[in-house]
């Protein structure tokens, strides 16, 4: 176990390296459009994850959760990330908006601290609230020229329907990682719990038909990405900060991907940048803030 100025240094690193490793999982899905389908790169990605994690296990010498436990660990891979990526990522191939999507996505810290209220009884303070709010306020100023020039269509009910779900999906993998599952030995529930995202997103690729993987090395290294940092890091670092926290303050963090997506998009790919985005940076930024003090 690490000490308390290690424990320390984690709990200050935390939050701005799960921000910037969550926002890069949208350019991996830039990157990879067209070369592999969705749900087939989440399936194997999930399962790397989950790989990397078991020697790390038993490097450690961890105990793994009891056997009546485990089906929970592989409902919560399967809610967290399996659910909400491998819907998030259809809806987005089959006709909504990015924009449409990082919007609804946004609406996730509000339905967090709901519920967090509602089924586990966090107090979510006023200033949390007012933060929430003048954050989502943040990522529509930074959304707003993407859905002013046309991308603001939702394309079918289903579509929407689908985008819909993968962010309540996701709600509810949040909080069920504060319930007893908070006692597993991280590394050993992040294991499960990836297994359970890569069997469910391998069985909507099935249903789906998805077989499309066309990428060479680029899509390699990117996978690689993918399945260490963004899996491996950024999942496994919000459920330890939510274990830790209020579920409310920690979601909070996601009001800032959007606005962080859109620099990276304008470094990278050489998007647009607008100074109404960056104005909407800086109100998000604080509503994080203030959601977080």
């Amino acid at each position: 176990m690490p000490n308390r100025r290690g424990v320390a240094a984690l709990q200050a690193s935390a939050a701005p390296t799960f921000v910037v490793a969550w926002s890069t999982g949208f350019v991996v899905a830039r990157v990879l459009r067209g070369e592999v389908d969705p749900n087939l790169f989440l399936a194997v990605r999930f399962a790397l994850t989950a790989v990397l994690f078991v020697p790390l296990v038993f490097a450690a010498g961890a105990a793994w959760p009891r056997r009546r436990e485990v089906p929970r660990h592989l409902a919560a891979g399967v809610l967290i990330q399996g659910i909400y990526l491998g819907g998030s990522y259809w809806a987005v191939a089959n006709g909504l908006p990015a924009a449409v999507m990082a919007l609804i996505g946004a609406l996730q810290p509000l339905l967090v601290a709901l519920l967090a209220h509602a089924v586990l009884g966090e107090h979510v303070r006023p200033r949390t609230w007012t933060g929430l709010l003048i954050g989502l306020a943040g990522v529509v100023l930074v959304i707003a020229p993407r859905l002013a020039s046309g991308d603001g269509s939702v394309g079918s009910p289903l579509v929407l329907a689908v985008a819909v779900l993968g962010i309540i999906s996701m709600t509810f993998g949040t909080l069920v990682q504060k319930t007893s599952l908070a006692g597993a030995d991280l590394r050993a529930a992040s294991a499960i719990q990836n297994g359970g995202a890569a069997v469910a997103c391998g069985v909507f690729a099935l249903l789906l038909g998805e077989d499309h993987w066309a990428g060479g090395v680029a899509t390699l290294a990117v996978l690689g990405w993918a399945a260490v940092f963004l899996s491996g890091g950024g999942t496994t670092l919000l459920i330890w900060m939510v274990r830790r926290g209020e579920a409310a303050r920690v979601s909070a963090l996601l009001l800032l991907v959007p606005p962080l997506v859109a620099v990276e998009t304008f470094l990278l790919f050489g998007d647009t940048l607008t100074a109404l985005q960056t104005v909407g940076f800086a109100v998000a930024m604080g509503g994080v803030w203030l959601a977080r003090s």
